[in-house]
């Protein structure tokens, strides 16, 4: 009896243990087959961490491979809510707070979300990281990320434009090429230790692509030179904005472009959309007598003029239709040549009567005014040029003049820059070239004619009047020691908010190239209400002469620089 009940009480026991071997069995089969996916995902979680690897942004340089933009390794902040307790969450809260310099509200609402990985501060300052670092709290990690940054402060802002917190391009050639500085992100799953640090090995991982490097066709030192003169002029005659350009007239290339005001793009803080905006290509207004190089291209063009021929300037008011025309100063005959050195209004509104609306409206659309000329750079405007139809009375007289005609500094440089090169209009453009990070070239920008304007023959006879400009007319302020300019000056009265033009509010203008017989560079500079003294021959043409004197002597040491390397080169190879 005793034995029976022994192996009755082994055999239950055997039949308890056999079902909790075959529950534990069930169970596993569950789990692998069943169950697997879902405890390999929270284990995953628990031990990898995701995440995107951004690729380096490309560099911007200048034409001679200066930096411009450029990337700089930086902390950023992350923390892992998931995987953190609250009191580990109030601590952070306490602690990093102060450090970084925001709310503690903003980082409660961070590490209250229900996730893995959330950003508490992009790229921040070597010295904060170096305090958290120094915590070791629990929950947080750090990634090395690049940050925009530019070494020249404000050079070139606008140009350059400016890239944002995650390194989109936002303004100027960051924006317009950042499909070749962007590059492509990556991803990597790091694995973690026991307290949710990340370690420096992952499971997978797909490198980023790197962008490539933009060359710009401006010069830095061509740049400092043409912003520091037109600062003097912005800031001497206290006026509410100036910009400048300097071009290759050969080629389109800008060597130069400025505005005032302008910002420091590595200090945007509390910047204004004005000081930011490109006023070069996206702000219009009435050239004044700078525009009357069309009506004495055309009239020498098509014949109807030369430079002897005499016009009577009515000494000082001419009456068209209900309007009567003024000059600066009361003229009485002034032969071709003259009227466009002395600038007379008069005059030009005889030759431009001569030519007639259809002639004069034909050349200014040739010269490219009224329509966009392509800059590679976002917010170009067209301008406004009237069709013939569209012409009053007293159009005839205003347009020549430029009055009734809205255009762009860039529209001026690319003007000027025909009569410079012999007749062609060059598309005007910024970059030169695309490389890869192996300094191979992934795409090249050559010059581009838009079309033919003028013949080389008339040219060469504009060029000369407007070298006597400089010489004995209006211009003389912008004489170029050690070289012959050509140019013209233009002082335009604004218009007020009921259409009437202002007697007090003026933009200063000159436009000109040198040197003349071989012409370097041309240069455009506009200065928006000057105080103090309102005309372009005053106010404009010294910058100009002051630009183009340190430039081309900048230009000639360089050319005669490389031709002693070459000489030298040369001398070494027999």
């Amino acid at each position: 009896m005793h034995i029976s009940n022994y192996r009755q009480k082994v055999e239950a026991v055997f039949f308890v243990f056999l079902l909790l071997l075959l529950l534990c069995v069930a169970r596993l089969f569950f789990i692998q087959f069943f169950n697997s996916s879902f405890l390999a995902d929270i284990a995953k979680r628990q031990q990898n961490l995701y995440v995107e690897l951004e690729p380096t942004r490309g560099t911007i340089y200048d034409i001679n491979f200066k930096p411009l933009a450029i990337n700089i390794a930086v902390d950023s902040l992350y923390a892992s809510p998931n995987d953190m307790k609250d009191k580990d969450k109030e601590l952070i809260i306490n602690r990093v707070a102060p450090i970084l310099g925001v709310d503690p509200s903003y980082l409660r609402g961070r590490l209250s979300r229900k996730k893995s990985f959330v950003w508490l501060a992009r790229k921040i300052k070597p010295e904060q990281s170096e305090a958290l670092k120094r915590m070791n709290l629990k929950g947080l990690g750090f990634l090395k990320e690049s940050k925009r940054s530019y070494p020249n402060s404000y050079l070139a802002s606008h140009l350059i434009g400016f890239a944002g917190l995650d390194n989109n391009g936002l303004e100027g050639a960051e924006l317009n090429y950042e499909k070749y500085l962007k590059g492509e992100p990556g991803w990597a799953y790091y694995l973690r230790d026991a307290r949710q640090k990340k370690l420096d090995l992952w499971e997978r991982m797909s490198v980023p692509k790197d962008g490539y490097d933009v060359i710009l066709t401006i010069d830095e030192v061509i740049q400092y030179i043409a912003e520091r003169e037109l600062d003097k002029a912005y800031t001497t005659y206290r006026a509410k904005g100036a910009t400048i350009i300097v071009m290759d007239p050969h080629t389109g290339a800008i060597l130069a472009l400025a505005n005032r005001p302008t910002y420091d793009l590595s200090n945007r803080t509390g910047v204004s959309k004005d000081a930011i905006r490109n006023r070069a290509i996206c702000d219009m207004f009435e050239p004044g007598s700078v525009f009357k190089i069309v009506t004495a291209s055309a009239a020498i063009e098509e014949k109807k003029a030369s430079e002897e021929d005499k016009f009577f300037c009515e000494n000082g008011a001419f009456r068209v239709g209900p309007h009567t025309l003024h000059d600066h100063q009361k003229h009485g005959t002034l032969t071709f040549r003259e009227v466009f050195e002395q600038s007379s209004n008069i005059g030009t509104t005889k030759v431009a009567m001569l030519l007639g609306k259809d002639t004069v409206s034909k050349y200014v659309k040739l010269f490219g005014f009224g329509s966009k000329l392509g800059i590679d750079l976002r917010g170009e405007v067209s301008g406004v040029a009237k069709d013939p139809w569209q012409w009053s009375k007293i159009s005839i007289a205003s347009i020549p003049i430029g009055q009734e005609v809205c255009v762009t500094a860039l529209q001026l440089a690319s003007a000027i820059s025909v009569i410079a090169n012999g007749g062609q209009l060059m598309k005007p453009y910024v970059v030169k070239e695309i490389r890869d990070k192996y300094g191979e070239p992934i795409k090249e920008y050559s010059p581009k004619m838009i079309r033919k304007v003028l013949s080389l023959d008339t040219a060469l006879r504009i060029k000369s009047i407007l070298a006597g400009v400089v010489e004995e007319g209006t211009g003389r302020m912008g004489k170029v020691p050690g070289f012959k300019a050509a140019g013209k000056t233009g002082t335009a009265q604004k218009l007020e908010p009921n259409g009437t033009y202002s007697h007090s509010k003026f933009i200063a203008s000159f436009i000109g190239f040198a040197p003349v017989d071989d012409p370097l560079i041309t240069i455009v500079v506009c200065v928006d209400e000057p105080r103090g003294s309102i005309f372009g021959g005053v106010v404009s043409a010294p910058v100009f002469k002051n630009v183009a004197s340190d430039v081309l002597r900048y230009l000639k040491a360089n050319q005669f620089s490389k031709d002693t390397l070459a000489l030298n080169e040369n001398k070494s190879s027999y």
